[in-house]
């Protein structure tokens, strides 16, 4: 049990001055005699030791009404949640390549942004216990969500990320960066982020191999993910008359980069040429070290002031109720 308002107690000692004071004041003979042996042998009734202690009705009461006022409360129900997660940076490429429609979702087929959305969506809500937040990157790399466990939030900002809200290019070291700066001050073991790219760097003012040491230094891994199949793929266009069209195009991906990426971080570099490797790939995360997140919980409490009004009020009004009865005085 604790009180709401607990600096309310400090009354208790006042009051009980108070009561004592007015007491002391009180104690005036009715009738006065010019010797004590008059009623010297008189035994004092139940009447008269009530009237002489009818001040501990008005006291309890007193007391009674303070406690109600602090307001107790009993803790039914508390919590404090803790989890065993990592904290995770997924690095999105968001560039005009990722349109190129290689991948299929169900019997159609897909362009890369909707299938990374889709296999992340699915990673996301398989790990309850992780902070993850969302980088997106093309020309230059912008925080989509920040770390967070509140993935239902994530999921909608995921959903707003699409090609062709910031600049074209590919800086993947701005990514990469950009990422670094949400992961190094946070306490969790283990801390990677999971960079995924279809393109070659040619964008931004960090080098991705200065970013991959410096996430190194920071004992951050760098996963790396080339998506796309190789060769010529399908990109959508428009003809004459607005209709939708193909042409192949070539899409080169170096992946020579991004293996070195992983190297330098003590991670690893996958392919993803088809959906369900990409939907493989991040199994790997199942492996990496937890560590505890603790996160501040709820309580939930039951009033108590209604024990210590109630018998308050009910004293005080017996008291009213004798003095005006049964121990009235007459002058």
């Amino acid at each position: 049990m604790h009180f709401q308002y607990l600096w309310v107690l400090i009354l208790l000692p006042v009051a009980a001055v108070l009561i004592l004071f007015s007491r002391r004041r009180g104690q005036q003979p009715a009738l006065q005699f010019s010797t004590g042996e008059l009623v010297g042998n008189l035994r004092a009734t139940f009447k008269i030791k009530l009237h002489s202690n009818i001040f501990i009705l008005r006291t309890a009461a007193l007391f009674l009404i303070i406690f109600a006022l602090a307001r107790p409360q009993l803790i039914t129900q508390e919590s404090r949640i803790e989890r065993e997660g990592i904290d995770i940076v997924l690095v999105i490429d968001v560039s005009t390549t990722m349109l190129a429609e290689d991948f299929e979702l169900g019997v159609r087929r897909a362009n890369r942004v909707d299938v990374v959305k889709d296999v992340v969506r699915e990673f996301i809500k398989d790990r309850p216990d992780d902070r993850i937040g969302i980088v997106a990157f093309a020309g230059r790399a912008y925080s989509a969500a920040p770390l967070t466990l509140d993935h239902g939030w994530l999921l909608q900002n995921l959903d707003r990320i699409k090609v062709g809200v910031i600049e074209d290019g590919t800086a993947i070291g701005s990514g990469i960066g950009s990422a670094l700066n949400r992961l190094k001050d946070t306490k969790a073991k283990s801390r990677i982020v999971i960079l995924l790219t279809d393109g070659i760097n040619n964008a931004g003012k960090i080098s991705p191999l200065t970013a991959a040491e410096a996430a190194g230094a920071l004992n951050i891994k760098v996963y790396t993910i080339g998506a796309g199949t190789k060769w010529l793929v399908p990109f959508p266009a428009k003809d004459m008359f607005g209709n939708k069209v193909y042409r192949n195009v070539k899409i080169e991906i170096d992946e020579e980069l991004l293996k070195n990426i992983a190297e330098k971080t003590r991670a690893k570099y996958f392919r993803a040429t088809d959906t369900d490797s990409l939907r493989n790939i991040y199994g790997e995360i199942d492996k990496l070290e937890k560590s505890r997140i603790e996160e501040k919980g709820y309580a939930e409490y039951e009033e108590l002031f209604h024990l210590f009004l109630i018998p308050g009020l009910a004293l005080l009004l017996l008291e009213v109720v004798l003095n005006n009865t049964v121990l009235r005085r007459i002058p």
